[in-house]
């Protein structure tokens, strides 16, 4: 019997719990009821994650498609994470800035630069006496969301560390971004309304899993690691980074995540999402069902570890996510390498988890599956106030007093840079056919891989009041749309206004700057606005992360929304329609004008000209394609009016204008 097996035939009897006449979808808290458009928002969701999470059936259709595919999967997974193109490997700079002798264990105080000034601070436990030239197992120890302050979040999982060291292993154990010594956040669209992150394609994900490649890095530089011999484990946000960290890098041989991944099932549909910050997601641009990510591991060892009691990553996921695991695991003959421990409790580790995940990694990396009798040495006590540390946390600091604090460091802005921003150039003369189809089939593969190649005209529901019809576009989404005055015999063209949330359909007064007595002109309220405005609560903001769950933003579905009432309102009249917005809601009608060309032409009034400005509509990725003056350009030859902010700072958009051989078109007031 292989050594796997001797572990599931130990481990399942006492410690699975599954339990699945018992499992019901397990909701976190109630949903939002308060707004006229929560029902269709969340049976939105619901039905979007169902058909995503199908998918998964592709990829145990066999092993043969399976390899297949795998490749393209690595190079999506990576561009979700904002990891392609691939960072630099740039020098680590690693340094020692403290030891500690102990009772068998040695623990040194490091710090790295996964790139440079990217501080990442951690502790390295290893054995007191090595053998010289002798080479050891390594793991790779992520920590969880506890909250040390100063002293980093490492110091509160040391007796890891120490066990892995006193058991002949080297031990990093590192600080996460948002709790290390140098603090940064992992909140920045569940608390702070960054949401020009879902548009730069940021997520504290991929800064996590990259302080872990680094980090192996690391350990394979020294004399005393045994390259093939390289595990991962950590719980909760450590659990999580475990598997961004494995399925990008095939030298981790064997990964233990604890309490670290549900699906979409869970996240979106049942709202768990709220219970998590945004490091536990990357952003699902290419629509992938959620335990593919887990998949990118096969066939190398996992153990997946949970608690039957924990509310953000409830059983039913759990009973999910491992059966798919064994799926594709039986697919390589390696269902032997793919195990489970579900532990009875809430969101922690207990003593039959730090067994289990202890025997596991010797079993795999020194073929040792012997029970572990004393995973409960040294223990540090969890919770907002923890009993006593085996090493003090002060002296497990890197940077020992805030003024040896690096002055330099990038921590703290990391958001703003670690994904860079794409500078298209503008066309050549003569070139603009060409350049704009290479930068639309770059937004349609990472910023609209939602939308269908051709939109649909929306579809009549019902007849309101004044003048008001209920439409819908994209999977029973509803949305409003009003003919602002009856005069369509007399026009010669409709003119499709935009509103965003704080204008009055009845009376956005800035249309009377751009209309004219032969324009009919129809007032749209794109999904969330008016009268189907959702509730949105900040944080944990349930409806626009989710939406970056499924491969989509909020003002994506907006501009597919005013895509289908142009086409709705030009069926209807057979004249030519142009859209308007003021602000963002000018952005969103011209991204509709960009994707589709049968829109005539865009007016509008003071739009931002960057994704990055406060307010500016975000789409997934879009900055790492162009910005709002890029996409402005994308328009010509059709006429552009841009009303109200200094033209220079839409030059590129009048230079990609006249590259198409049509400066005239585009007009500024």
């Amino acid at each position: 019997m292989s050594i796997q097996k001797v572990v599931s035939s130990l481990l399942l009897p006492v410690l699975v719990a599954i339990f699945s006449a018992q499992l019901g979808a397990q909701q976190y808290g109630e949903p939002d009821k308060g707004q006229p458009g929560d029902a269709m928002i969340q049976k939105y969701l619901a039905r979007e994650t169902a058909a995503i999470s199908a998918r998964f059936a592709d990829d145990i259709a066999s092993r043969q498609a399976w390899e297949a595919k795998r490749p393209q999967y690595v190079q999506e997974y990576l561009y979700m994470l904002g990891l392609s193109p691939s960072p630099e490997k740039t020098p680590l700079r690693a340094t020692i800035t403290g030891t500690l002798q102990r009772d068998g264990y040695v623990v040194d105080m490091i710090h790295y630069q996964s790139r440079p000034r990217l501080y990442v601070t951690g502790n390295l436990y290893r054995p007191a006496n090595v053998k010289q030239g002798g080479k050891l197992p390594a793991v790779f120890y992520v920590c969880g969301h506890s909250n040390r302050g100063r002293n980093g979040n490492k110091v509160a999982y040391q007796s890891h560390g120490i066990w892995f060291a006193k058991h002949g292993y080297i031990c990093l154990t590192v600080d996460s971004l948002q709790l290390g010594e140098i603090a940064a956040t992992h909140h920045g669209t569940y608390r702070y309304d960054r949401w020009w992150w879902h548009s730069r394609g940021y997520t504290p994900a991929g800064v996590e899993a990259w302080n872990g490649i680094r980090g192996i890095d690391y350990l394979l530089s020294r004399d005393d690691v045994d390259p093939q011999r390289i595990a991962v484990t950590g719980i909760s946000g450590g659990g999580a980074a475990t598997y961004w960290i494995a399925a990008a890098d095939e030298r981790v041989a064997v990964a233990v995540p604890v309490s670290g991944m549900a699906d979409l099932e869970s996240y979106v549909t049942n709202r768990v999402i709220n219970g998590h910050c945004d490091c536990m997601f990357l952003y699902n641009t290419f629509q992938w069902p959620w335990t593919r990510i887990a998949g990118l591991i096969a066939p190398r060892p996992l153990l997946f570890c949970n608690s039957d009691k924990d509310s953000i990553f409830p059983m039913d996921a759990n009973d999910r996510v491992i059966n798919r695991l064994e799926r594709l695991y039986s697919l390589y003959g390696a269902s032997d390498r793919v195990d489970a421990i579900v532990s009875v409790g809430g969101h922690a580790y207990r003593q039959d988890i730090r067994q289990g995940v202890f025997r596991f990694i010797n079993a795999q990396l020194k073929g040792d599956a012997r029970p572990v009798t004393d995973s409960e040495v040294d223990l540090v006590s969890e919770g907002n106030n923890p009993g006593a540390y085996p090493i003090p946390p002060e002296k497990l600091r890197v940077f020992p007093t805030d003024a040896d604090l690096p002055s330099d460091q990038l921590n703290s802005t990391i958001d703003e840079s670690f994904v860079p921003v794409a500078a298209p150039a503008a066309p050549e003369a003569g070139q603009h056919d060409a350049w704009r189809k290479a930068l639309l089939a770059e937004l349609r593969r990472v910023s609209f891989a939602c939308f269908p190649a051709e939109i649909p005209a929306a579809k009549k529901l019902r007849d309101g009041d004044n003048r008001t019809e209920a439409l819908a576009s994209e999977n029973e989404i509803e949305f409003r749309m009003r003919m602002d005055v009856p005069k369509a015999a007399l026009s010669d063209r409709v003119l499709l206004v935009v509103l965003n949330q704080d204008e009055a359909a009845a009376d956005p007064r800035w249309i009377r700057q751009i209309d004219d007595p032969r324009t009919a002109v129809f007032i749209c309220e794109p999904r969330g606005i008016g009268a189907t405005k959702w509730t949105t609560k900040s944080p944990p903001n349930y409806v626009e992360r989710s939406h970056a769950l499924l491969g989509r933003t909020v003002d994506a579905g907006r501009v597919w929304d005013v895509i289908a009432a142009a086409r709705y309102v030009s069926a209807r009249t057979k004249l030519p329609v142009h859209v308007a917005g003021n602000g963002a809601a000018g952005v969103i009608a011209a991204y509709a004008a960009a994707l589709d060309q049968s829109i005539a032409g865009a007016t509008l009034i003071t739009p931002p000209s960057s994704h990055m400005a406060k307010g500016a509509p975000q789409l997934l990725n879009v900055l790492r394609v162009c910005d709002i003056p890029d996409a402005l350009g994308l328009l010509a030859p059709r006429p552009l009016r841009i009303l109200g902010p200094d033209a220079a700072q839409f030059a590129k958009t009048v230079a990609i204008y006249s590259a198409a051989g049509k400066k005239d078109a585009v007009s500024f007031r």
